[in-house]
Formats: structure tokens, sequence, C-alpha cells
């Protein structure tokens, strides 16, 4: 049976939340809602549009456990985030950046940017050392600046202890950026706890929002570091005065929020956190990984299939990657999909993700549909 909030399409399953989510049936009421009253009464109700702006931040500061609202940044994507970081810091010849083997293309490509302001980026294979953690710390030294990841990585499923990371971070000088779109609203996320000078994610992924807008989260010692890239009026102190002149930076987070908000992806992004919050994200993660637990041990009795993602005790992820010992992985993918079975070819496999909504019955449905060679 179908949960309430995803009236999905009968023959579909859903297991492709690590790239794109369905919208829960809330979100598109609210969209549609907001449509209609902006047809019909325009901006007359922009108040309330600001309203839903701060509650937004609100649902944000909770779901990452920050410490005010003042913290979090409203941004198109984690793209943007990573990019006011990377070009805010004030870097020096010979500063090196330490990263994984194992980021998507976002989390390496704008680091690797940076090498003719004479920046080195250096990529930890994650597998070299006892934990994947050692593996990082193995290539800090004395002119490393950031040490930047994602809390999971999305071609393997691996969760990276952040915790650790971070103390390793503190104890050590070093800034702490992740990448946390394969974490927030699958898992239980804590900025605080983790000690993460920047984070930032996506909403289209775990937390079932829509592409377009996404957070970006910074402490207020960090973010006095990041020289600003974009320029309007949105990231004025005293915003809503037009006739700020001389004008100063917004001294809160909102001082990357160039220009206009996103205000029918703010509508949206809001109804989906609140069926998470609703929901509790301690409910939310401990479905989740019994959903990736449950597949992962069904994948293990099937004879035609291979697991891929390593299982760290204590640090499971939604994400579980396998491949098959006889089928080729892009036939085995199309296969899937003309069954109606929503996933990705990712690293050497394929990646189910499915969310706390997902029923084992279906899961178990996937991987039956699969021949065992």
């Amino acid at each position: 049976m179908r949960h309430p909030e995803f009236p999905l399409s009968a023959e579909l399953i859903y297991l492709n939340h690590a790239a794109v989510a369905p919208w829960p049936k809330r979100t598109s009421e609210a969209v549609c809602a907001f449509a209609q009253q902006n047809t019909v009464y325009g901006s007359s109700y922009y108040l309330d549009w600001i309203k839903k702006e701060a509650q937004l931040r609100e649902q944000l500061k909770a779901l990452l456990n920050a410490p005010a609202v003042s913290d979090i940044a409203l941004v198109k994507n984690t793209s943007e985030a990573l990019s006011f970081v990377a070009y805010g810091l004030d870097w020096k010849t010979g500063d090196n950046i330490v990263s994984s083997n194992e980021e998507f293309p976002s989390n390496r490509i704008v680091w690797q940017s940076l090498a003719d302001q004479g920046v080195e980026f250096r990529e930890a294979d994650l597998l070299s050392a006892e934990t994947p953690e050692d593996a990082l710390f193995a290539l800090v030294d004395k002119n490393t600046r950031l040490l930047t990841v994602s809390s999971i990585q999305f071609a393997s499923g691996l969760r990276l202890d952040i915790d650790r990371i971070g103390q390793f971070c503190k104890d050590h000088k070093i800034l702490f950026c992740i990448d946390a779109i394969q974490s927030i609203g699958a898992v239980q996320f804590d900025v605080q706890k983790c000690q993460a000078d920047f984070v930032m994610a996506d909403g289209h992924k775990w937390m079932l929002g829509p592409e377009g807008l996404g957070v970006f989260y910074t402490t207020p010692t960090a973010r006095e570091q990041l020289k600003l890239t974009q320029f309007g009026w949105h990231m004025m102190d005293n915003t809503h005065n037009y006739e700020n002149k001389p004008w100063d930076i917004h001294p809160t987070a909102q001082r990357f929020e160039c220009g206009s908000p996103n205000t029918m992806g703010i509508h949206a992004l809001s109804a989906s956190l609140s069926l998470l919050l609703d929901t509790g994200m301690a409910s939310v993660e401990k479905q989740v990984l019994a959903n990736a637990c449950f597949l992962a041990e069904i994948i293990k009795l099937h004879p035609g299939l291979q697991l891929l993602t390593k299982q760290r005790q204590g640090l499971q992820s939604g994400i579980v990657v396998f491949k098959h010992t006889q089928i080729n992985q892009l036939a085995l993918y199309k296969h899937l999909l003309q069954n109606h079975v929503v996933c990705a070819m990712r690293g050497d496999g394929i990646r189910f993700s499915a969310h706390y909504y997902n029923s084992t019955a279906e899961i178990d449905k996937a991987i039956a549909l699969i021949p065992e060679n």
C-alpha cells in the first residue's frame, strides 16, 4: 500500500532518491496553491511569502541543528555554495586542499579550478588506509587550509565519520567543508556536533524538494573569512530600503543571497521539509537505514548479484550499490527501467536509494525482477 504522501504511479518502484526525488503530495499542493494565488492576486500576498521564507530558514535550522537562523543561506544549488567557499577564501601559493577520490564533480572541479592560484587539490584514496578518515588525514600537512568531503559518497554509499574528521580539523586548525546532499533528509545531521565550518546541500534529493533551491550553512567565524563574489539588493543590510546609500553587507548568511528569492521553490521546499520534520528525522533515519539493510541482505541472497557498498558499523547510509556477476551493467539498468524500477548506474554497478516511505515489499519486488543469469 502506497504512503498517502507519495501517490506514485502504481507500476513504479521509485528507488532513486540519491538522484532526484518525487515530491510529496503536500508539496505539489503547496505549489499549486501558490501558483493560483499569484495568478489571481499577483504579489498582493508578498508579506506572506516573506513569512514562508522565514519559516523555511527555521526548518533548515532544525534539520541541521544550526545554532541560529542567521547561519542559514538559501542558494540555487550545492555547486553555487561550494563556489562561494572556493572563491571567497584568500588563498596563498602553496596552500592545499584535501579531499577524496570519490567526490561528485561539484566537490572536485571547483577546487581544481584554483590551480592557477597555486593551490593544490589532493585526492585521498578512501580505501588505501585502515579507515577512509585515516586516508584523508595522511594527506594533510602544514599547508592544508581546507578539508572538503561528501558526508556520504554518491557512487558507493560510503558514509564518512564526519564527527571524527571535524575534530581532526579543529585540532589542526583546518577549515572543514561538507557536501551533505546525500545525508540531509535521509539521516540525522548535526553541524554543531561535526564542527563543520561550511555545509551545503540541494533540496531535490533526500529532502524531497524541487531542483533549484538548496541550503548553505556557515559559522559566523568562517563566514567572515569569505569575500563576496556576487552582489545585489538582497545581500545588503536593511534589505528593503532601496535608497540604501551607502550600504553595508548583511550581517547574516543572507549576504550570500544576492538577488530575488526563489519564492515558488521556497514554498515547495518548506512543504517537503514539513513532512520530514513532522515524521521526525530519527524515525526517517531508522526506516531509511532499515530499508538499506534489508536491501543489502536480499542482494547477498541473490545468486547473481554482488554487493559493492561497504557496510560500516554505525555508519550506514541509504545508498546501496550492487552489480550482476553475469549480466552487463547497462543491460541490467535498461532491464530495470523497462520494468519500471527507477534507479541509477553509479560507480561499477546499479545504485538503489530507498527513502523512508518505501516498503520492503517493493524493494523485494525490484530485486526479484533481476534474473539469476
